[in-house]
């Protein structure tokens, strides 16, 4: 889905692009296909790349960092003030989702492993707890709004971390997850006086020109465990589903 590079060509009636140009963007809509040399896809689903980034990192960032944003932003109603908890703080999207609460003024409770502690604590996380050893969910703190991108977890066991009128936003995470979320995410929200919600994410240029201005003013940074080649893409899905990954890995063409 993720895509950046040079334009090679264009169709008559595009305007927004020319030869050359630096672009990045979600291929959702246009068929995937990232994982190739070229790349096919309607002008709408891409922006011009930041110059002050690779493109190695500007291809991390559609995908996750649109899901962070609209999670944050239009399904969590994040406001400035407001304690957030982020699960999964140090993958692709959590990482991003530090960044974009903090940038909201929001108080952030960031949780990972034990290894990825202190470099979630450098994308500025006021409170970092590790999974291994504390359960979250008995900490004795309440939350407006927790920001789940790692739902292995039933929700049943993070409302009572929530406040009265907090919302449960589910991003990332097993399947079994997310149909629980889904399909009795309205009457969860009903019974419990809380609202629970399932991230569906939508591409489009707009917010991509919202992340591409946080880029270029350097409030948001691309994390990249590693880089691969175009040959070697099994070899990154399979790193991928160990769920070790810090931040995202790119593919190099």
């Amino acid at each position: 889905m993720d895509v950046a590079g040079r334009v090679e060509a264009v169709g008559k009636d595009v305007t927004q692009f020319q030869l050359d140009d630096e672009v990045f963007g979600d291929l959702t809509e246009c068929g995937f296909g990232a994982f190739a040399e070229y790349a096919c896809a309607t002008e709408s689903s891409l922006v011009l790349k930041p110059a002050n980034i690779s493109f190695e990192e500007a291809a991390t960032v559609p995908v996750a960092a649109l899901a962070a944003l609209q999670g944050l932003r239009d399904f969590g109603q994040i406001r400035s003030g407001q304690k957030v908890l982020i699960n999964g703080a140090s993958g692709g999207v959590g990482s991003f989702a530090v960044q974009i609460a903090k940038m909201f003024g929001a108080e952030v409770t960031a949780v990972c492993s034990t290894k990825k502690m202190e470099m979630v604590r450098s994308l500025g996380a006021n409170h970092v707890i590790d999974y291994i050893q504390t359960d979250v969910t008995k900490n004795g703190q309440l939350y407006d709004l927790i920001f789940d991108a790692a739902a292995y977890r039933s929700v049943f066991d993070y409302l009572p971390s929530l406040t009265t009128e907090g919302t449960y936003v589910l991003v990332g995470g097993s399947t079994a997850r997310f149909f629980q979320v889904m399909f009795f995410g309205s009457l969860i929200s009903r019974i419990s006086h809380r609202q629970v919600k399932c991230l569906a994410s939508k591409p489009n240029q707009a917010d991509l020109v919202i992340l591409r201005d946080l880029l270029e003013a350097r409030k948001i940074s691309p994390l990249i465990d590693r880089h691969y080649s175009l040959s070697e893409v099994p070899t990154a899905i399979r790193h991928l589903e160990e769920r070790q990954v810090i931040g995202k890995v790119a593919i190099v063409v």
